[in-house]
Order: structure tokens, then C-alpha cells, then sequence
């Protein structure tokens, strides 16, 4: 095989390092992964976050890019993460009564659900002989990233992993959420949305978009909610549990 032009060897060395064109790749990876993800029937076995991932870790690989000249490009779309959170206020807002007339519930569900998710994590890790740093990198798994990876940080464990776990978490969630709806015959939008927000932070919430703009509004509401309280739960969880 033959060389390439000198030219052309030059002009692939200025791209891989300009930020266009990580910024370029991301986008166009997801919406080609969006596409797929509607031909398989919006599996959440293939969700679009999950192929995006595999695609662009193998692009990096095979263009051997490393992944701090990828994110220069890539955090402007990081940056509008946390535009689009904020946004879920906006179909909140459109159903304020509804979360005012179920306000106490939530709060209830919301303490239940964050302890569970962190006492059911920390306590598989210690049935199987983690080490602490582990645990405490699985024990905010079902936390959105950001305020996840800050917790691991604050608790002792490691935000790369927390990270990895955050999106196994959210995947699994949406795979076992509509036959575990079935089973325990949940119907009315809100639960289900509040659910998949709570356990499968922005993964949940966009599959609760999906099921209706209740659902999503709900899913929003949880994955604020279960932010806060984790930040506040975990430390002293961890504390109290001697750990």
C-alpha cells in the first residue's frame, strides 16, 4: 500500500485537531443513531446514547484521535447539556397543579427512591468484595452525571467510573421499564415518568418523552429532585454506615 500524498496526510492532521471536526462527527453520529434506533422500533437495547458511544470511541480509535483534541470540538455540545436540563421546567410548568396536588408523594417517593437505589448498590458491592473506592463510584449510579460524578468525587470513589455506571444505569432502566410497568399494572403517566427519571436519570427522561409529554415533564421533576437529595443523602449514608 501505497503512501499518501503529503498534502493529504497534512490536511487529515489539521482536520483531527480542529474542534469542527468533533463537533461535526458528534452530531451527525447521533442523528444516524437516532434514524437506527426508529428502524429497530426505538429499542432501548440500541438507544441512540449507547450506539453514539460505540460509534465515536471506534472513530477515535481507528483516526487515533485522543479524547482531549475530541472534546475540544465536542464541549460545545456539552455545554448546551445543561441548557437542555433546565428546559425540563418548561412542560413541568404545564403541568404545575398536577405536581402541587401529588407534592407530598413525590417527596416521599423521591427520599425512598434515592435511598434505595444508593443502599442497593453498596450493599452488592460489598457482597462481592469491591473495594471502597468502587463502591463509593457505584453508590450515585442512578444520579444524572454531573451531579453524580460530583458526589463520587466528594464520597471517595472515581467520576470516570461513576460516569460509566451513571449510563449503564439509565440503559438498563428504560430496557426493564415498560414490561416492569406491565407486571405491576402502572398506568398513569406520571408514575411511570417520575419512575424512569428517579432510576434512569436522562436516559428515563427522554424514554418518558417518548410516552407523553406527562411522563416527561414528571421525569424531569425526578431527576432534579433525586440530584438534591443524593448530594445531601450519600455523605451522611456513607457516614452513618461506617463505611
Amino acid at each position: 500500500m501505497t503512501n499518501p500524498p503529503a498534502d493529504l496526510s497534512s490536511l487529515w492532521v489539521y482536520l483531527a485537531a480542529s474542534p469542527l471536526l468533533s463537533l461535526t462527527v458528534t452530531l451527525v453520529t447521533f442523528q444516524c443513531c437516532v434514524w437506527l434506533n426508529k428502524k429497530l422500533g426505538k429499542s432501548a437495547l440500541f438507544h441512540p446514547v449507547l450506539l453514539s458511544m460505540a460509534m465515536l470511541i471506534t472513530f477515535l480509535k481507528v483516526a487515533n484521535i485522543s479524547y482531549d483534541t475530541y472534546f475540544k470540538g465536542a464541549q460545545f455540545v456539552h455545554f448546551l447539556l445543561g441548557t437542555a436540563t433546565v428546559a425540563l421546567a418548561i412542560p413541568l410548568y404545564h403541568h404545575l397543579d398536577w405536581v402541587k396536588r401529588m407534592f407530598f408523594p413525590i417527596i416521599i417517593a423521591c427520599f425512598t427512591g434515592a435511598t434505595t437505589a444508593a443502599l442497593s448498590a453498596i450493599g452488592v458491592g460489598v457482597w462481592m468484595g469491591a473495594s471502597r473506592e468502587t463502591i463509593m463510584s457505584l453508590a450515585p449510579k442512578s444520579v444524572t452525571s454531573p451531579i453524580a460524578m460530583g458526589i463520587s468525587e466528594k464520597i471517595g470513589g472515581l467520576p470516570a467510573l461513576t460516569a460509566g455506571l451513571v449510563l449503564i444505569t439509565g440503559a438498563i432502566g428504560c430496557l426493564i421499564a415498560a414490561p416492569l410497568y406491565r407486571l405491576l399494572n402502572i398506568r398513569h403517566d406520571s408514575v411511570k415518568g417520575f419512575a424512569l427519571g428517579l432510576s434512569a436519570h436522562g436516559f428515563g427522561t427522554a424514554y418518558a418523552f417518548d410516552i407523553s409529554q406527562l411522563a416527561g415533564a414528571f421525569a424531569g421533576l425526578a431527576i432534579g429532585l433525586t440530584g438534591i437529595v443524593s448530594a445531601f443523602l450519600l455523605p451522611l449514608l456513607i457516614k452513618s454506615l461506617g463505611i
